[in-house]
């Protein structure tokens, strides 16, 4: 599957990984995301993170099933 990137800008310091996924509409619920990311289907620059309340700041990528996020400042 080809790589493709998306970018999700936030107007705060940090998103929670686990709250970046639901926003980005990757995973429908909390519960679904926790799975996923407890699971190691995260990466988060490129390392795989069980933590979903890692802290996400603008310049991360998360990949999860071959598509990449990278967080960018909203303001």
């Amino acid at each position: 599957m080809e790589n493709s990137v998306e970018t999700i800008r936030i107007h705060t310091d940090f998103i929670k990984l686990e709250a970046l996924l639901k926003f980005a509409g990757w995973c429908e619920t909390g519960g679904e995301a926790k799975e996923r990311i407890q699971g190691g289907e995260v990466l988060v620059n490129g390392a795989p993170c069980t933590m979903r309340g890692k802290k996400c700041v603008a310049g991360d990528e998360v990949t999860m099933d071959g598509r990449t996020l990278r967080v960018a400042e909203g303001r």
